[in-house]
């Protein structure tokens, strides 16, 4: 099959102005901070050295701008939610234990203290947690209770003017929390608030945990996780209270209070759509995972294409050794994971737009959807990230399994992003439950459970409209494989039409619930977790597609549109079953979708490097001896 041409030279920079985006300034100089400070990665530290190198590292970023950037300016901050996500994201070039440590204090303690508290957590605590003179925690996942945080154990009971928190069991004990092990002083306590003897669901607390020489507060329990298969920069660690107690003024109050004689208020009457709120208001940090973990991908690619323009394996009729990336299983394991995380890329920028712009007057709707969009990109870069280092490390044979060439280091480090701030198949469910309910105000309660009455108790009739792009899908079935295969209207328009069929079977499949809401909802999972995985694949190529319109520069568009070709049909061979066994593709255009990538692939080989390289990751966090030796 003819591929279209690509431009025989493309300069990195102009792939680099339209990859950084909205805050292009905000990533050069960050990019400069990084180039221009020492770096050392972890490869023979023990824990304690790590765990120090990171506390040093981190009180180096604190006396920059950057950790201040979402915060209020009152308060010292920049007020520039978007600028902060991104440059959270640009830590995940270098080591992924500062970039988490620094999420947990900047992103999580300090954006609860923001988000959840008011004015007067904000003007005792917010300078103190930006400059790094308090650090604390972010202790919500219990050992019993991961991902159904709805249904923690610990609880924070109303009594003589305060509240006494408690933990009690072991199931309840509060497990992974990040800081807590070594460096953490105070902590942001999800428990279940108690007053009258009436539940009122999830709050946030702020808890004392050390004193200031260091030592466990009164009543308070601290227990260290110890080694990880990763990120041992972190000192996680559990905590439990026992009967610990905190004045009334620890509530982080935004969304209900308890007043001196312990009566409950809150603006927002529903326990359940308070709680959802209030999680809701807490998305930044799962929106700078996905971020991290893009960046991570980002790095590990440019070490795999680098090492394979250099290593070289069997010779040719001629004698001359063969360089690996010239050879079409080398590229089919490195351009197509490149294509897709060029589309992530845009598909995150996109996401950092909306999450900066929206209020808290933007309609309910608006920020469900929101949640929804970041619940499945944080999903789809984690999951590439884990698939994509795996196959950069393989690319690499034996010295991608070194620690000095960093890919061993990358793969262990980012394996439990998958399942932190947000279990991914948890949150595919939460993307799939929206489209279906269309955004209804408890659409979040993600127990397969409620899931189940919701769909027993309405009818689901708002489904995904025919488009414009699904009309020329269909127009074009017949046209040939060469005008069609390249043409982005034909490609929107066959991932949505595949989205609007498989979300219309879910609908299906769940109006069938009758006196068994549960064992339907359950047989239909997997139908439903692919309804959340095809709309995100729909929203990214959507957002390159915009991407690759912004482009001015002639030469760099045409690679990004190629580039963009890539990720959507190897997206579509990927998926190749469904649309053969749906009847969307014919057998031979199946083969015909094979033959595509391959062609891609020879095309977009003179420019691996190039592509690599537009990401402008500090040369500082690519020096592996497999790329000099």
């Amino acid at each position: 099959m003819d591929v279209p041409n690509v431009p025989a030279k493309v300069d990195p920079d102009a792939l680099t102005a339209v990859l950084d985006g909205r805050w292009a300034e905000l990533r050069r100089g960050v990019r400069a901070e990084m180039s221009g400070s020492e770096f050392r990665d972890p490869i023979d530290l023990d824990i304690e050295a790590h765990r120090a190198q990171v506390l040093d590292q981190l009180r180096a970023l604190a006396a920059t701008d950057r950790p201040g950037l979402g915060f209020d300016p009152a308060y010292g901050g920049g007020g520039d939610v978007g600028g902060s996500v991104t440059s959270f994201e640009m830590l995940g070039f270098g080591d992924l234990s500062l970039m988490v440590k620094a999420g947990v204090q900047w992103g999580l303690f300090g954006g609860a203290v923001q988000l959840l508290g008011t004015e007067r957590h904000h003007a005792k605590y917010l300078r103190e947690i930006k400059d790094l003179d308090l650090l604390g925690c972010f202790a919500m996942t219990e050992h019993g209770h991961g991902s159904d945080v709805q249904h923690l154990r610990t609880t924070a009971t109303f009594a003589d003017g305060g509240f006494v928190l408690h933990t009690p069991d072991t199931m309840a004990k509060k497990e992974y929390i990040g800081n807590a092990a070594r460096d953490g002083r105070m902590a942001v306590v999800f428990a279940q608030l108690i007053t009258g003897d009436e539940s009122r669901g999830v709050h946030a607390f702020l808890v004392p945990i050390r004193d200031e020489e260091g030592n466990p507060a009164p009543g308070v329990s601290i227990e260290d996780c110890g080694p990880k298969a990763g990120l041992n920069g972190v000192d996680n660690g559990r905590l439990s209270f026992g009967n610990v107690r905190v004045p009334r003024e620890a509530l982080l109050n935004r969304f209900g209070d308890v007043d001196e004689s312990g009566a409950y208020s809150s603006p927002i009457e529903s326990d359940s759509r308070r709680f959802f709120t209030m999680l809701g208001a807490l998305i930044r940090g799962r929106v700078s995972v996905g971020g991290s973990a893009g960046s991570a991908t980002k790095r590990a690619l440019a070490l795999a294409v680098r090492y394979g323009e250099v290593r070289r394996q069997f010779t040719k009729p001629d004698g001359d050794e063969v360089v690996v990336l010239d050879y079409l299983a080398h590229q089919r394991k490195l351009l197509p994971a490149l294509a897709k995380t060029y589309a992530l890329h845009f598909a995150q920028e996109e996401l950092v737009s909306k999450l900066h712009d929206i209020d808290s007057s933007a309609p309910e709707e608006e920020q469900r959807e929101l949640e929804s969009r970041a619940a499945g990109l944080k999903a789809a870069n984690t999951w590439h990230a884990t698939a994509t280092i795996q196959t950069a490390r393989e690319a690499c044979g034996g010295s991608g399994y070194l620690s000095e060439n960093l890919l061993a280091g990358l793969k262990a480090d980012t394996d439990v992003f998958t399942t932190f701030e947000g279990d991914n198949t948890v949150l595919l469910q939460l993307v799939a439950k929206g489209l279906l309910t269309s955004f209804k105000q408890d659409f979040e309660d993600l127990s397969p459970l409620a899931t189940a009455r919701f769909f027993a108790e309405q009818v689901v009739s708002t489904v995904l409209e025919r488009t414009s792009a699904r009309k020329v899908f269909e127009r074009l079935t017949e046209a040939s494989d060469s005008d069609v295969f390249f043409r982005r209207d034909w490609q929107l328009g066959l991932f949505e039409d595949r989205e609007e069929h498989v979300v219309e079977g879910v609908v299906k499949r769940l109006r069938k619930a009758g006196d068994d809401p549960f064992g339907v909802f359950n047989a239909a999972q997997d139908h439903v977790l692919r309804a959340g995985r095809v709309h995100v694949e729909r929203l990214i190529l959507t957002a390159f597609a915009a991407a690759v319109e912004r482009c001015e520069d002639p030469e760099a568009r045409t690679v990004l549109e190629r580039v963009c070709d890539l990720y959507a049909l190897s997206a579509i061979e990927e998926d190749l079953a469904w649309f053969l066994g749906h009847g969307r593709l014919s057998a031979s255009r199946g083969k015909a979708v094979t033959a595509a990538v391959n062609g891609l692939c020879a095309e977009l080989r003179p420019h691996a490097r190039t592509l690599v390289d537009a990401f402008a990751i500090p040369e500082q966090f690519l020096r592996a001896p497999m790329l000099t030796s």
